[in-house]
């Protein structure tokens, strides 16, 4: 084997540091990256929580008008149904009155 140099010690601990050191940016910027990935996904995570409270309150909207529409077609009928009443008992009131 041969010796090591007098420097030689030096520059593998060097390269060492420097290797440490890059694997520590590495995982730096991987736990950076993690940590934006997690922001992302509470940010979505509180937009669908707010979309799903919007399609409740859109879905409790639509059956209230449903149910309001229904009540206007039912009252349509009956004003339909009075008012060709009231106007046979016209017809009737004015045929009579021209005998």
């Amino acid at each position: 084997m041969n010796a090591p140099e007098a420097g030689e010690p030096t520059n593998v601990l060097d390269a060492a540091l420097r290797r440490f050191d890059s694997a520590v940016d590495a995982l730096e910027g991987a736990i950076e990256r993690r940590l934006e990935v997690e922001r992302q996904e509470a940010a979505l995570a509180q937009q669908l929580h707010v979309l799903g409270a919007d399609r409740s309150r859109l879905a409790d909207a639509l059956d209230g008008a449903q149910a309001r529409a229904d009540r206007l077609d039912t009252a349509n009928d009956e004003v339909a149904r009075r008012l060709g009443s009231a106007m046979e008992t016209i017809r009737a009131v004015l045929a009579a009155h021209e005998r």
